[in-house]
C-alpha cells in the first residue's frame, strides 16, 4: 500500500462514523481560539480537571508516584506516534485520537502539578521522551507504518493495547480518588480506541492480534458498546454528566 503514502485516504462510511463517535464535543468552544488543554496553570475550567480538583488532595503512593510519571510519558508516545502516522497518511483517525490523547496527557499533567511532582516530559519536543523505554517504542513504532496504512493501524492497537494493560495494572495499586478517576477515564477512552482501530482494520479485511492484553480481553473490549461521558474512580459512568445520544455533551473526557 506504500503508493498511498503522503495521500488523502479513501475512508469507507463505516469508519466515518466510527471516527465521529471519537471526535470532540468542542462545539461550545468553537470560535474562542482555546483548547481544553493544559494551559500552564491547569485544565480549563469546566472540564475533569474541575470534577477532579474537588477532590482531597491525599497521601500518595510510590505505586502512584510511578504511575503517574509512566503515565504521562506513555500518553505523549501515543499523541505523538498519532501525529507521526497523520502526517504519513493523512487518515483522519489518526488526527481525532491524537487529539484525545493530548487530553489524556494534560489530565496526567493536571494531576502532576497537584502533587508537585517534577513532570518528565516538560519541554522534550515530539518524539523525544526522557526514560530510553519509551524512546525506544517511538522509535519502533514509527519505524513500522512504512509497511502500509494497514500496519500503521496495527501500530494505534498496539499503544491501545498497551495503554489499557498498564492502566489496569495500575488502578489495582491505587486508592487516592483523584487519581484512580484520572486512570478510570483514560482507560475508557483507550478501550473506545481500540474499537476505532479495530473497526477500521475490519473494514480493511484485517484483524488485530492481542500483544500485551489476551485475545479474550481484546475480544471482549472490540464487542461491546461505545462508553460515553465520563466515569467515577470505580469506572462507574457519573450520571450527572451524562450527555444525551451520541458522546457526552459536556467538556470532559469524553473518547
Amino acid at each position: 500500500m506504500n503508493q498511498f503514502k503522503n495521500k488523502a485516504i479513501m475512508i469507507p462510511f463505516t469508519m466515518v462514523l466510527a471516527v465521529l463517535l471519537i471526535m470532540p464535543m468542542a462545539a461550545a468552544n468553537a470560535g474562542k481560539g482555546k483548547s481544553r488543554g493544559f494551559n500552564g496553570k491547569g485544565m480549563r475550567a469546566g472540564g475533569m480537571a474541575s470534577i477532579v480538583s474537588q477532590l482531597p488532595k491525599e497521601d500518595l503512593s510510590q505505586e502512584e508516584r510511578e504511575g503517574l510519571l509512566k503515565m504521562v510519558e506513555e500518553e505523549k508516545l501515543a499523541r505523538d506516534v498519532y501525529s507521526f502516522l497523520y502526517e504519513q497518511w493523512k487518515a483522519p483517525i489518526f488526527a481525532n485520537i491524537k487529539n484525545s490523547e493530548q487530553r489524556h496527557m494534560n489530565a496526567v499533567i493536571f494531576l502532576i502539578s497537584k502533587y508537585e511532582l517534577e513532570n518528565p516530559i516538560q519541554g522534550l519536543a515530539p518524539g523525544q521522551f526522557a526514560t530510553p523505554e519509551m524512546q525506544g517504542l517511538y522509535d519502533s513504532l514509527t519505524s513500522e507504518e512504512s509497511q502500509g496504512l494497514e500496519q500503521a493501524l496495527q501500530v494505534g492497537a498496539t499503544i491501545e493495547d498497551l495503554d489499557i494493560k498498564d492502566l489496569n495494572e495500575l488502578i489495582e495499586k491505587c486508592d487516592n480518588q483523584d487519581v484512580l478517576m484520572v486512570f478510570q477515564n483514560l482507560v475508557k477512552g483507550s478501550r473506545n480506541h481500540m474499537r476505532a482501530f479495530t473497526s477500521y482494520l475490519k473494514s480493511l479485511g484485517s484483524t488485530y492480534t492481542a500483544k500485551y492484553l489476551s485475545q479474550d480481553e481484546i475480544n471482549h473490549i472490540v464487542e461491546s458498546e461505545w462508553e460515553r461521558g465520563p466515569v467515577d474512580s470505580n469506572g462507574q459512568p457519573m450520571k450527572d454528566f451524562r450527555g444525551k445520544g451520541r458522546g457526552c455533551s459536556c467538556p470532559c473526557m469524553d473518547n
